[in-house]
């Protein structure tokens, strides 16, 4: 299994936070974006990489080519960030058999369908009920805008009515 350092939720997937804070903070190597849509649009991922830290490794897998990327044998020196933009994605990992054992909810923007959520955090239904499913599934999902700032479990928050 490849070696995961930070797996965050953030719809805005590579952003000035990502690249000043959490890559240093975790030393990752590798940027792993995992989403579906984006592996057929070019243009984006060519915005992506222009936006990722220089000498950063970056792919664009959907769910499903990235549970088999994960599973492979790990480089020992390297040190994967996963990025996506929603928990979806994250629970088709898990199904697959990649351990997600901790997930940073960074942000999620308001769009239809959405309600607020938490602070910077707008989730529809659907991603609450799959943001609980997540937990059930053994990943604790906290909520964490930035390295230096406290992290929140999402746990008591979710498991409401």
């Amino acid at each position: 299994m490849r070696t995961i350092v930070l797996t965050r939720i953030d719809d805005r997937l590579i952003h000035g936070q990502v690249v000043t804070a959490w890559v240093k903070h975790v030393n990752c190597n590798r940027i792993l974006v995992v989403d579906d849509p984006l592996t057929k649009d070019i243009f984006m991922q060519k915005i992506l990489r222009s936006a990722a830290p220089a000498g950063m490794e970056l792919k664009v897998l959907g769910a499903q080519e990235a549970a088999g990327y994960l599973a492979e044998e790990a480089d020992p020196k390297e040190r994967i960030m996963i990025l996506v933009k929603g928990p979806e994605v994250l629970e088709t990992l898990v199904d697959s058999g990649v351990p997600l054992p901790q997930v940073i909810l960074g942000g999620m923007g308001a769009k239809a369908g959405r309600k607020k959520f938490n602070r910077n955090v707008s989730a529809s239904e659907s991603e609450v009920a799959c943001l609980k499913r997540l937990l059930e599934k053994g990943c604790a999902l906290q909520y964490q805008l930035v390295p230096d700032e406290k992290p929140t479990p999402l746990r008591d928050r979710l498991s409401g009515p």
